[in-house]
């Protein structure tokens, strides 16, 4: 399992937060090149890789961008207002250090809050919001600033790098979704599959389903499987009547989520996946979520309707730059997916 941590540590480290995801998908693509026929990128930016087949065809996917923000405008101090891109709890922002993505080069900079100090009691007590926030990179004027390519519309990350805790457990920023890429591009390698299999790195997924909406639409498989990670229960703030999923368990199949206003996965998926898991002795993990949904929601209801199910890796704190896993269920994951792709013509004859 050492490759699926020193790939995780790399895409975890690469900078691609919605609508610019391009590093990430050049990692993905030169991972999956040697095991696929053809590699094309589509006009939203979507990495789909074919390896052709016999019917039925299955698309494999996961979405390769990040949570991030956008420079909104620069003050007269050169102090930077943004905007979030994506799901973010604004205290997990305060005081972070970020990196502002400009077309000449990387931008380290931070966002600032008054020290405590100076605060008044009533402010100690105050949640600070994201638009009353300011990104500080050193510059002194508007001017200063706008000479190094910063401009409304410059996207910026956060300036996170992956680390080991103990045992097989790791952290990094945006595991959401770099996990579910690694499922999806070891599953690749490991399955022997006469099916037509695409595998694709999604766009735009944490700003509304955006690239699996277009590549499946495109594509037209006969199946899917989406590659993602979900909420466990198992740490202080959270209750296992809440999120009945635990890290080191193995693989999740989601079985609906939304509380059924995303994905709800068809019997006939169910019992592919399952069945699988169980045929393969492989653990897995059953969820019906109430919270949110992934890419599966837009693949399943293109065109006439595809057969999609959604295989997940529990990972602590998302949307967060201190997200935590284990790097065994990504293993087990991607088994799972191999194998799927290789029963997926017995549990679909049509």
């Amino acid at each position: 399992m050492s490759d699926i941590k020193s790939l995780l540590e790399k895409l975890s480290n690469a900078h691609g937060i919605s609508g610019w995801e391009g590093s990430v998908q050049q990692i993905v693509k030169d991972e999956i090149a040697p095991y696929v026929d053809e590699i094309r990128v589509d006009a939203l930016g979507n990495l789909i890789a074919t390896k052709r087949g016999e019917k039925p065809s299955v698309m494999i996917e996961a979405h390769a961008d990040e949570i991030g923000l956008m420079v909104k405008q620069v003050d007269e101090k050169g102090f930077i207002r943004f905007i979030r891109i994506g799901g973010w709890f604004d205290q997990t922002l305060l005081n972070q250090r970020v990196i502002v993505h400009t077309r000449s080069g990387p931008v380290v900079g931070v966002i600032g809050s008054k020290p405590p100090h100076v605060m008044r009691e009533e402010d100690r007590k105050k949640v600070v919001e994201a638009r009353d926030m300011f990104i500080d990179i050193g510059c002194a004027s508007q001017k200063e600033v706008e000479s190094l390519g910063i401009l409304p519309g410059t996207p910026i990350s956060i300036d996170r790098t992956f680390a080991n805790l103990q045992g097989d457990r790791v952290t990094g920023k945006a595991f959401d979704n770099r996990a579910g890429l690694i499922v999806m591009i070891e599953a690749l390698k490991r399955a022997k599959t006469k099916s037509t299999v695409y595998a694709v790195a999604t766009v735009q997924e944490e700003v509304g389903l955006k690239g699996a909406k277009v590549t499946a639409f495109d594509l037209n498989p006969d199946l899917a499987i989406a590659a993602d990670v979900t909420i466990p229960g198992d740490h202080p703030g959270i209750e296992m009547k809440d999120a009945p999923i635990e890290m080191g368990k193995g693989p999740v199949v989601v079985l609906a989520d939304g509380s059924g206003r995303g994905l709800i996965a068809t019997p006939q998926v169910i019992e592919w996946l399952v069945g699988t898991a169980r045929e393969f002795e492989i653990p897995v993990q059953l969820e019906a979520s109430d919270g949110g949904t992934t890419d599966a929601t837009s693949i399943y209801l293109t065109r006439a309707g595809i057969p999609t199910g959604v295989i997940s890796v529990a990972t602590r704190y998302i949307h967060s730059p201190v997200e935590v896993l284990c790097i065994s269920d990504i293993d087990k994951a991607a088994d799972l997916m191999a194998r799927s792709l290789e029963t997926a013509s017995r549990y679909f004859k049509g």
